[in-house]
């Protein structure tokens, strides 16, 4: 039964979209050439993606500290080879606790990125890649496995030490691209 002056008790009618659309991943602007360089392109930054099983965990952890930390030389994305519902509320936690923010990220399918060329591809999950990417059309110039605990389901101590290695591994990779 709805209550007299509807359901909204007769107060005016909240804005806003009445249909959930689907989210999609913008794809990074292309490199135009800069004053500052006489003309010439700037370096481009790198596209990395990370890719975990629910991007609900590891690769979006390894997506905020990339941002973060290496905003300068790369252009960090995520996905998940069976994506979940959202990202799990200890990993928001964990990037909370280091003053990293996760605000807009949320549990994409490698599908997200179909045709999309990624400098680096950054296996997280454990499981082969190889398949999975070619199903989707997604290129890379290269494909790193980092063998990284899935913390899905555990103790916030296992969050916490997992966040600290792919904090650690990213760091790594970012050095690794200034290098380059």
């Amino acid at each position: 039964m709805v209550p007299p002056g509807g359901v909204r008790g007769g107060r005016p009618k909240m804005r806003g979209e009445s249909t959930l659309k689907p989210r999609t991943v913008e794809p990074a602007l292309p490199v135009t050439p800069s004053k500052s360089t006489g003309g010439r392109p700037e370096t481009a930054k790198k596209r990395v993606l990370f890719v975990c099983i629910g991007n609900s965990c590891r690769s979006q952890m390894a997506e905020a500290f990339a941002r973060a930390y290496g905003s300068d030389i790369l252009a960090p994305y995520s996905a998940g080879l069976a994506p979940a519902g959202s990202v799990a509320p200890l990993t928001r936690l964990m990037l909370n606790h280091k003053n990293i923010p996760s605000d807009g990220q949320f549990p994409k399918g490698l599908d997200a990125f179909a045709g999309q060329t990624f400098d680096v591809v950054v296996n997280v999950s454990g499981q082969p890649l190889d398949r999975a990417m070619k199903a989707v059309g997604l290129p890379a110039s290269r494909v790193l496995n980092w063998r990284v605990r899935d913390p899905i389901g555990q103790s916030e101590n296992v969050y916490r030490d997992v966040a600290a290695e792919i904090e650690n591994l990213v760091m790594r990779l970012i050095l690794e691209l200034r290098g380059s």
